[in-house]
């Protein structure tokens, strides 16, 4: 595996749509998925851009230093690939025993989840939370400390 600058390969797609890598040396990878070392705490630094067979091709240190249109492309299809929608507010639960139906208000509008159990409900960090329903979603709660109070008071009862 090698650490990639913009110059040392290129991406296209193909008809397909799928991503194709072409290193300096002309070496083509057709179907290369880009994977994001830390999606959450440092979503633009460090991606693995790996082949259809799971192998690492290259690294790329920082989305930011490469041409932008390397970089369109492999944002497009990260967020093609990751939905993780970001809670904003808790607007209410069902029931404080679980499971539970939650409808919040998200940074992709207004849905409702249901926690099957307290165990559900993860803290990454100090004040970061992932928050997994019973459809498998996971929902970021990037800094509970910025929720408002009725979220944190609902929250509280199941931490």
């Amino acid at each position: 595996m090698k650490t990639m600058q913009s110059n040392d390969f290129t991406l296209t797609r193909n008809r397909f749509g799928r991503l194709v890598m072409t290193l300096a040396d002309g070496t083509s990878h057709e179907g290369v998925v880009p994977v994001r070392a830390f999606p959450i705490a440092a979503p633009d630094d460090g991606v693995g851009m790996v082949s259809t067979d799971g192998r690492e091709l290259a690294w790329i240190p920082r989305l930011d230093t490469l041409a932008a249109n390397e970089r369109e492309l492999i944002e497009r299809e990260l967020a093609s690939r990751e939905f993780m929608p970001e809670i904003q507010r808790i607007v209410e639960v069902s029931t404080y025993a679980t499971p539970s139906i939650w409808t919040v208000r998200t940074d992709r509008g207004e849905t409702k989840l249901v926690l099957r159990g307290e165990e559900d409900i993860r803290r990454l960090s100090g004040s970061t939370l992932l928050i997994s329903d019973n459809h498998g979603i996971h929902y970021l709660i990037r800094d509970l400390l910025a929720l408002d109070k009725a979220s944190r008071k609902i929250l509280d009862r199941f931490l």
